[in-house]
């Protein structure tokens, strides 16, 4: 019998010899020979067995299949380093919802929920997508966040939806669920879906407006009845502090992917809801909830957000989203330019010299600064480990 490199799988060169499973997210780091052997595996004729223990792991691992697959694969070029492993595309920057913890829409009143969608939004072109998903494979990438704003409000999201194939890197959309119907996920080319819960009903309709937890947990119950992958992020806020226990319990038994807790900056909307922050030393303990692999890892000496890069809906390039005011470019740079610009956070540059520093990796560093400065300390996950002397 020949062995076939899954239609699911890619070689990537990151710093190590690598093989990525887009369907799992499964990274397997591979010595030189074991990376040439699959590299003769994705060829048109294939392979025959080696080492048995090693070819048994790959067909148990869904990295091999039987069938021959006639698909474009990326190219296996060398990444560079540290490299850019994710990225968050925000399409879009209209919206359907007016949330009071939104760091991207601007200050207006204290209304949230639904409202009328902004005349003066950004957009990135369908063409500009194309391009940056193109550099993003080149780079050996391998999640994109499509995200907005509500990224299915983009005028032209049925002609991204359509080019997703094209691209053999694993896609995540991330929505708030409102306009998420089973028509629209009959067509979806997507590998996982993560939708906001910020809370159970009476906390998320609060931040969210009113009837949006509903609509949302609906939605969840779909993506997850039509055989979707589905993560949620948790936002902590005033409201929702006694939800934890619930919301983990409910997300666990409904068969959630991933969970993703964080307390939000104060920044954009939340500067003018003050009700709804939440100071360190209480938010910062609710950090311990969550479940699941997460969204972006790091690496040993490194802060947050190693490997990760954020693509902004007016062009800009920055570290974060947070970051959108200090780009280090624009899409018409290229990606590889902008990721050459930015400068890793290592933590032997933190003034954070506690006994959790491997762990917390100095937490959000923009966060950080600004409770701070920018080789300071995030108060949040200070109070995470219980070593706040002081509430600040």
């Amino acid at each position: 019998m020949r062995y076939y490199l899954s239609p699911h799988v890619c070689l990537k060169r990151l710093e190590t010899p690598s093989v990525y499973h887009l369907k799992t997210d499964e990274l397997y780091e591979l010595d030189e020979s074991s990376f040439s052997f699959l590299k003769t595996c994705s060829a048109a004729d294939g392979c025959l067995p080696a080492q048995e223990e090693f070819m048994h792991y790959c067909v148990q691992e869904g990295i091999f299949v039987s069938e021959y697959n006639a698909i474009q694969r990326p190219p296996v070029m060398k990444a560079p380093e540290p490299s850019l492993r994710y990225l968050e595309l925000q399409i879009t920057d209209r919206c359907n919802l007016r949330c009071k913890h939104c760091y991207i829409a601007p200050l207006s009143s204290e209304r949230s929920g639904e409202g009328p969608v902004p005349e003066v939004f950004h957009e990135l072109s369908v063409d500009q997508i194309r391009t940056i998903l193109r550099e993003f494979e080149e780079l050996q990438g391998l999640r994109v966040m499509i995200t907005g704003g509500e990224p299915l409000l983009h005028k032209d999201f049925t002609a991204i939806n359509t080019m997703l194939p094209d691209f053999l890197i694993r896609k995540v959309l991330f929505s708030n669920g409102l306009l998420l119907n089973r028509g629209l996920l009959r067509g979806l080319h997507l590998d996982e879906i993560q939708i906001s819960i910020d809370g159970l009903e009476q906390a998320h309709d609060i931040i969210r407006g009113a009837g949006t937890f509903a609509r949302s947990m609906d939605s969840i119950r779909l993506c997850l009845e039509m055989g979707y992958e589905v993560s949620i992020s948790t936002m902590v806020h005033a409201d929702n502090l006694d939800d934890f226990d619930e919301m983990e319990t409910l997300f666990r038994k409904m068969g959630i992917r991933d969970w993703t807790v964080d307390v939000p900056c104060i920044s954009g909307r939340l500067l003018e809801n003050e009700k709804s922050q939440v100071p360190p030393q209480t938010g910062g303990k609710y950090l311990a909830y969550g479940f699941g692999e997460g969204l972006h890892g790091g690496g040993e000496g490194f802060g947050c957000g190693l490997h990760l890069m954020s693509v902004m809906a007016d062009g800009k390039i920055s570290k974060c989203t947070f970051y959108a005011d200090k780009s280090v470019g624009t899409v018409h740079d290229g990606l590889g330019t902008c990721w050459r610009k930015i400068t890793p956070v290592r933590l032997r540059d933190l003034t954070c010299d506690c006994a959790y520093l491997a762990a917390c990796r100095g937490g959000c560093r923009y966060r950080a600064e600004m409770l701070g400065d920018a080789c300071g300390k995030d108060l949040y996950r200070c109070a995470l480990y219980d070593i706040m002397k002081t509430e600040k």
